[in-house]
């Protein structure tokens, strides 16, 4: 079975609430999922069974269990590492709320000691979910020494508190909610069952406000370079098309962007912002086969975490040449993004890997045109049909393709996404590269491809939406470039609520 990474679950989780599912909801259907789990390895009633639970949403799970429980007979005691006004989640604050005045539930506040939970004949470990990570503290070290201690039969909510660590709780068994997590299949969680709790397929399958949680945050004492270097190689017949991409990557949070371009474009669009450091390689208007070693030097000086290669620079046989040379150089040592012209470097040969298997570091952004120029015929059918192409081409090119289209399509050949957050006003000259350079200065602070393909897909989207409720069609590629901010306060805002702490 599929395994996801935790923050791919969390994102799931947020997209679902977006969606209109409460988080309430999901509480309530996860504990009664993590109750008919519990029963299947309980004595018959009135068997009692302890539950421990942290201060987050899971466990909230946890006190959402002991009221089914209890409604199936069953005596549980429950375990509150926090007292109550330490219960950071909203929700999980309700559950304790209402279990609190159920009859027949006791709850202790506290480390549950191993004489107690040797009374019961299951431990229900609520501690820590998929938002953990670290080594473990106090209280729940001391709650999952106790619980090996005790030596009873234990079942995990979602995931074992402390997997990944030196002592994780001994799980049995585990109720994971709606899909495998990475490290079950380790054997780690024991007997692994996986429940749905009704995440709405788009939840899933399509991008959301939970792409933010994707943003790399730049941390206290972070120094200018460390939240991305990022280089962008192109110009020559156009000078916009790589001003826009670097404006929009500084725009997005990424700390120094360098352009590359021949003279004299160069010239041109150092006068565009001073905010832009510009280098020039050849003089001929365009770049050459001649200007490839120059290209490949001046990058590798430079020491970019990402480049982004194509935007504005022609398509002249000499130039495609320039920029495989380099492509072909630059993957080996920093993520890569190919866009515009440089799209071309995958029409120019058979269907085969590009650069070998950077599937994870080199991402494609054709738009329709672009794509058939690859593919050699209209992408076409079902939206099913269209991403199994797409992935299968994926895997043949070894790399993550963003698709750009009325619906962007987003696979890096295993996993992929659809992103249908955009306003038709948004389709104007220059959105290209924005989307472009907004993907690369992720991808410069450590995003893969396929992560910053689809937060950069549906940031940009939700910039348009916000545009067109001021602007109506009059938007323009700068109107994207000073939308960003903004939206990205609003998409972290909401993201921030959908998890409801």
């Amino acid at each position: 079975m599929k395994t996801f990474s935790l923050v791919d679950v969390a994102i799931m989780e947020a997209n679902a609430i977006s969606s209109g599912v409460s988080i309430d909801t999901l509480m309530d259907r996860a504990g009664k999922a993590v109750a008919e789990e519990a029963a299947r390895h309980l004595p018959p009633p009135p068997a009692k069974v302890g539950i421990v639970c942290g201060g987050g949403n899971n466990g909230g799970d946890g006190l959402a269990a002991a009221f089914y429980l209890k409604s199936k007979g069953f005596s549980p005691e429950v375990w509150l590492l926090h007292p109550p006004h330490e219960i950071r989640s909203r929700p999980a604050r309700r559950r304790w709320e209402f279990v609190s005045d159920v009859p027949g539930i006791h709850i202790h506040t506290g480390i549950p000691t191993v004489r107690a939970l040797q009374e019961v004949t299951l431990v229900i470990d609520a501690m820590i979910g998929t938002g953990g990570h670290g080594a473990l503290r106090d209280p729940y070290k001391g709650a999952v020494d106790a619980i090996r201690q005790s030596g009873v039969p234990v079942l995990s909510v979602d995931l074992p508190t402390g997997l990944g660590t030196d002592s994780p709780v001994p799980a049995m068994w585990t109720v994971s909610i709606e899909v495998m997590k990475e490290g079950m299949e380790s054997g780690t969680a024991g007997e692994v069952t996986v429940r749905s709790i009704g995440f709405p397929p788009e939840a899933l399958e399509e991008t959301g406000v939970g792409e933010f949680l994707l943003f790399p945050r730049p941390g206290r004492g972070t120094v200018k370079g460390e939240s991305g270097r990022l280089v962008i190689v192109g110009g020559g017949p156009y000078t916009g098309a790589p001003a826009l991409a670097a404006l929009s990557a500084l725009s997005s949070g990424c700390d120094m962007v360098f352009v590359i371009a021949p003279e004299p474009a160069a010239t041109v669009i150092r006068g565009y912002s001073p905010n832009l450091i510009v280098r020039s390689v050849g003089e001929d208007g365009a770049f050459t086969q001649y200007d490839a070693d120059e290209l490949e030097a001046v990058v590798s000086e430079l020491h970019p975490s990402a480049v982004l290669i194509g935007n504005g620079a022609g398509h002249s046989h000499g130039t495609i040449n320039a920029l495989d040379q380099l492509a072909r150089h630059a993957v080996e040592h920093a993520p890569v993004v190919l866009d515009a012209d440089a799209t071309r470097l995958a029409a120019e040969k058979e269907v085969r890997p590009l650069y070998g298997k950077f599937t994870d570091r080199l991402l494609l952004t054709p738009n329709r045109r672009e794509l058939y120029r690859i593919l050699g015929h209209e992408l076409a059918g079902p939206q099913a049909q269209q991403q199994d192409e797409l992935a299968r081409l994926s895997r043949a090119l070894g790399a993550t393709l963003l698709v750009k289209g009325e619906v962007d399509l987003v696979t890096d050949g295993t996993d992929s996404r659809e992103n249908r957050t955009h306003h038709p006003s948004m389709v104007v000259g220059g959105a290209g590269d924005v989307l472009s350079g907004l993907a690369a200065s992720l991808m410069a602070r450590g995003l893969t491809a396929l992560q910053a393909g689809r937060l950069a897909s549906y940031w940009l989207g939700l910039v348009s939406l916000d545009l067109f409720d001021k602007m109506s069609y009059g938007v323009t590629a700068t109107d994207l470039i000073h939308g960003l901010p903004a939206s990205l306060d609003l998409g972290l805002k909401r993201v921030r609520e959908q998890g409801g702490p």
